[in-house]
């Protein structure tokens, strides 16, 4: 692979095991950032397992990053609204209008994709020359001081492969996480979830107008439905003590849902447990956990997959700084302590509530806030917010009725902006590659804004007014018509806002001489706390 421009610290690739959704993501994101890597798998081929059924935004947004988003849509369905229904009196509750987001991304809407559509459709948007290594079962490992070895099984016999990194996407079974001793801590749910896939139409032969994703709430039996490209999917619990079901009464279910319908066939059904568990540890030396070796999550409203691809999105650039040598290991530290959060006291909490809602034990779920907006960015993932200061102020719920202003740990907002030869670009597309300082001000005052001679920081003026053509910033400025970008970041004027690779802001400050630089040290440093101002 092309390690571009920047000189490597170490001669080993990254190793990654595991090629799910969020292995292949991460082989994705350390192509992007020019880091070479391997991809090991234990089995023959990709999944063939019918799960992993809804995206949601904020992933897509990181895979349009990573070259992936496009290929993805063209075989996924669509998805602009979020259907809450009551079952019992068919009453719609609070549907999550998806399309209210238009301005925030550029994706207003979730997808449907199974997972063994999603994993060829990631893997043939890996670089030319890389393959994934089936066949290929990590049976031990040991830490170097400058590389990990890795002991392989594979068809040729026992292999030794050494790496500079070994990141363990290997699932909720994690070889690499029992080899570590680490504990998981938190409960498997007593409920099983009982997955029928059925090869009906209701377009056309049986004109049905269910949403393409909808949540049937019910204290005896709720339901998830969702429309996928090539069949429809239900989801029943299949409760504690209860017998499983068999093919015929699966599809019985589905039927008596539906009503009368011509030609109902099951083309797939599936039964597995769910769980609420973290591994107690993410970091250890040179190797890192991520996805469900990480952290198991009740893939209600979707937040399984998802939330081990906001891992992926998180530890890449890191693992990138710390092989350029424009970081230390701090940096993976930092992983863990703020992605941890984010599945233990986050998504888990928001799937148990959304369990609660569905069985009709709650009125009411923190994040369904009666907030049509906030709903939206909440369930699309757009608001998670990472910890990064010392008053644990992190969340991933937006309980409010529109954009409040950034604060630091948010996800930096998207938005359309124009750059000094006219182009129309989006603000996410400048950021990835390196930190970005965002200077919201006025650019007829010429304010000293710093060259874009580093690699890992660029700064560009976000302004209303254009700088003018003999202005020394000009080709680092943006016009913001109509101040709308200005708006949404809600900043004073004269303000820098340092926004890290994975879109999170890492610092809000007065803008002075050195502000961008000092907020970029401060953020890569092992004592990072940025205090969230006032």
């Amino acid at each position: 692979m092309d390690k571009g421009a920047f000189p490597l610290t170490s001669q080993f690739p990254v190793a990654i095991v595991g090629a799910g959704p969020v292995g292949l993501t991460t082989a994705l994101a350390l192509a992007y950032h020019r880091i070479p890597f391997v991809i090991f798998e234990a089995n023959p081929g990709l999944s063939t397992e019918a799960k992993a059924g809804t995206t949601l935004i904020r992933t897509l947004e990181v895979w349009q990053r990573f070259g992936a988003a496009e290929r993805i849509l063209s075989k996924a369905m669509r998805v602009d609204e979020i259907g809450d229904i009551e079952r019992a009196t068919n009453r719609s509750r609070d549907a999550v209008k998806l399309h209210l987001l238009k301005d925030e991304t550029r994706f207003p809407f979730v997808i449907n994709l199974p997972q063994h559509d999603m994993e060829p459709a990631l893997r043939d948007c890996l670089p030319d020359g890389i393959r994934i290594r089936h066949r290929h079962r990590l049976t031990s490992f040991i830490q170097h001081d400058n590389c990990v070895t890795l002991e392989l099984d594979t068809p040729d016999g026992m292999i030794s492969f050494e790496a500079s990194y070994l990141l363990a996407c290997d699932g909720g079974r994690s070889t690499v996480r029992e080899q570590l001793g680490v504990s998981v801590d938190g409960r498997s749910l007593p409920e099983r979830f009982a997955l029928v896939d059925l090869n009906v139409d209701l377009d056309i032969e049986n004109p049905r107008d269910f949403p393409y994703l909808a949540y049937f709430s019910d204290a005896k039996e709720w339901m998830i439905l969702v429309r996928q490209p090539e069949f429809w999917r239900f989801l029943y619990p299949v409760f504690e003590g209860q017998r499983e079901y068999t093919l015929d009464e699966l599809r019985e279910k589905a039927a008596h849902f539906i009503g009368d319908a011509k030609n109902l066939e099951v083309v797939g059904t599936n039964l597995f447990k769910i769980h609420h568990r973290v591994a107690s540890k993410w970091h250890h030396e040179r190797v890192v956990l991520l996805g469900d070796a990480a952290h198991l999550i009740t893939p209600m409203w979707a937040l399984g997959l998802n939330t081990g691809i906001l891992d992926a999105n998180s530890l890449a650039w890191r693992i990138a700084w710390i092989l350029r040598g424009w970081g230390t290991t701090a940096l993976l530290d930092a992983y863990e302590r703020e992605q941890k959060p984010v599945a233990e006291h986050g998504s888990g909490e928001m799937a148990e509530g959304a369990r609660a809602y569905m069985a009709s034990r709650a009125a009411d779920v923190k994040a369904m806030s009666g907030h049509a907006w906030g709903n939206a960015y909440t369930r699309s993932l757009l608001g998670v917010r990472l910890g990064l200061n010392d008053s644990g102020d992190w969340s991933m719920v937006k309980a409010y009725a529109g954009p409040p202003p950034v604060v630091i740990g948010d996800r930096a907002p998207d938005g359309v902006v124009h750059d000094s030869d006219g182009r129309r670009i989006r603000l996410h597309d400048l950021f990835g590659r390196s930190f970005v300082a965002l200077y919201f001000t006025d650019t007829r005052r010429q304010p000293e804004i710093p060259e874009n001679d580093e690699p890992w920081l660029k700064h560009y003026a976000v302004s209303r007014w254009d700088a003018p053509r003999n202005s020394p910033i000009r080709e680092r400025s943006l016009l913001d018509p109509g101040n709308l970008v200005t708006q949404r970041y809600g900043c004073a004027a004269n303000t820098v806002v340092l926004v890290r690779p994975d879109d999170h802001i890492a610092s809000i400050a007065p803008m002075a001489p050195g502000a961008a630089h000092t907020a970029y040290r401060a953020a890569l440093s092992a004592q990072y706390r940025q205090a969230v101002p006032a």
